[in-house]
């Protein structure tokens, strides 16, 4: 059962990778409440292609949590029932938890794909958390850890049913990416602890504090884009047909996080340097290096090429390269001795 376990684990950070970038997309294309309701979308476990879907139809079955749109606002099914020859009103109740009633078909399949592509990570690391059982005599830990990622995955289905009844509260989506880096960082240190490829370095205390502050740089210029994307968001929404306006009176916070890659970049070439001279570069720095090289190129197409809608999401999965890879080499580092 060790090499199903491992396939999991590894198909459940490769899916957490994918629902990450997938949520940049729809963030960028304006799709979060293309399904106003959670867990279905307009009441259905597949959602609508048409707006007609969605209007009233006399002498229909309707479904208990359905939802139709009348004089531009939700009404959401009491029970069970087939609609009569007229629209009766006591048959539906006004949907409460916000006013947005709006179909727009492209939102609405972009933000099911996204929910789509959560619900199978679910069902990864639920087959991970049944695979890990046969470590327990060996290690606990990792049960333990596998545990952590099925609680958190369903803290973050919570989370995700609170930005769309928030209607994309800005503070809560931050939150729901914060929650996401977690349940990636769990993954990799089961990871970890599968293969435990330690790198044998004497006197290496300079070589972890260095990789420990990249690693809080990292985390600071994380926290710092995703204020920048909630500026961006607002930019959108002022001037929807006017990208060159989105940086328009930018604020600090977007001159530091894009000056703040310089120094993220010196820092880990510096820290290549310190490994070179022991003669041992791992790969997860080879990595680092790579996708901190790749990132800053996205950011500066960003900038210059007025944010085509792929580099944003390209831009935050190179992020999340970054913050595994920094973990995986923080782990090699310095828990090699963890599930011994």
């Amino acid at each position: 059962m060790n090499n199903k376990f491992i396939f999991s684990l590894k198909a459940s950070i490769i899916l957490i990778f994918l629902v990450i970038a997938a949520g940049a997309t729809v963030r960028m294309t304006g799709s979060g409440m293309g399904c106003p309701d959670w867990p279905k979308c307009f009441g259905y476990l597949i959602p609508p292609t048409e707006r007609v879907q969605l209007e009233w139809k006399s002498s229909f079955s309707y479904n208990k949590n359905e939802i139709i749109i009348v004089n531009e606002s939700l009404r959401i099914a009491k029970n069970d029932f087939i609609s009569g020859d007229v629209f009766n009103e006591y048959n539906w109740a006004p949907y409460l938890k916000h006013d947005y009633a709006i179909f727009n078909a492209y939102h609405t399949w972009i933000e099911f794909i996204n929910r789509l592509i959560g619900v199978i990570a679910g069902i990864a690391t639920l087959s991970m958390l049944f695979f890990s059982i046969s470590y327990w005599k060996k290690n606990k830990v990792i049960v333990l850890v596998s545990l952590l990622v099925v609680i958190g995955m369903g803290f973050q289905a919570w989370l995700g049913k609170e930005v769309v009844d928030s209607n994309l509260l800005p503070l809560k989506i931050t939150i729901h990416m914060i929650m996401a880096l977690a349940i990636l960082a769990l993954l990799i240190l089961a990871l970890h602890l599968t293969k435990n490829k330690k790198i044998n370095l004497k006197n290496n205390t300079k070589i972890i504090y260095i990789t420990s502050i990249g690693f809080i740089l990292t985390l600071i210029q994380i926290f710092s884009g995703t204020q920048v994307r909630q500026f961006i968001d607002l930019q959108m929404n002022q001037y929807p047909f006017d990208h060159q306006l989105w940086l328009k009176f930018a604020p600090i916070k977007f001159y530091f996080h894009r000056s703040f890659s310089t120094i993220i970049i010196v820092t880990h070439l510096y820290l290549f340097f310190e490994f070179y001279k022991k003669n041992i570069i791992p790969n997860a720095l080879k990595i680092l290096l790579i996708f901190i090289g790749l990132e800053i190129i996205t950011g500066v197409l960003m900038y210059y090429l007025d944010f085509p809608i792929t580099t944003q999401p390209i831009h935050l999965f190179l992020a999340t390269v970054i913050f595994s890879a920094q973990l995986y080499l923080l782990f090699q580092l310095k828990l090699t001795n963890l599930n011994q």
